[in-house]
């Protein structure tokens, strides 16, 4: 079985790195089980099933690692996204304001202070629209699901229907 890591754009970087060690680790204990040493003699049937059960808890172990660390790059995305957000909420609440300032200066005087309040209007309106288009881009790239844990599981499922054929 080998693994390989996919780098997500805009995950955290603590994240990637959890994500490449559990990786490493899953690769390492995989190559430690299947070399087998010349002259060594054939294990016995209790050997080979605790090396099974062992082997089993690991890959869990493993697999669930795995699946943390996926998780909490994915929360990174969403949590920038969720920031992203907040910032146009932000932005909606200055558009108002400077509206209504805006009305306010154009009824009291007939042009200077209501045209410096409609151009700011303006530029808000337009950091409020680019903050919302973000906002929504970064939201449709984070997945809520650890895609790599969910593949290597489907290996392992494989590999258990089929142990002497190799995959991957």
């Amino acid at each position: 079985m080998t693994l390989t890591t996919a780098r997500g754009t805009g995950a955290a970087p603590a994240a990637e790195r959890d994500r490449e060690d559990v990786l490493r680790d899953l690769e390492a204990g995989t190559a430690e089980r299947a070399a087998r040493r010349p002259g060594e003699a054939e294990p016995s049937m209790g050997e080979l099933v605790s090396r099974v059960t062992d082997d089993f808890r690991r890959l869990l172990s493993q697999e669930i690692q795995l699946a943390k660390a996926e998780l909490k790059a994915e929360g990174a995305k969403a949590g920038q996204a969720a920031g992203m957000f907040g910032g146009a909420v932000f932005a909606g609440y200055m558009v108002a304001l400077f509206l209504s300032l805006t009305a306010v200066f154009a009824l009291s005087n007939v042009m200077d202070p209501a045209w410096a309040a409609l151009i700011v209007t303006a530029l808000w309106a337009v950091a409020g629209g680019v903050l919302a288009l973000v906002g929504r881009a970064r939201t449709r790239q984070f997945s809520p699901a650890p895609e790599q844990t969910i593949e290597t599981l489907k290996e392992d499922a494989e590999w258990a229907r089929h142990p002497t054929h190799p995959t991957g």
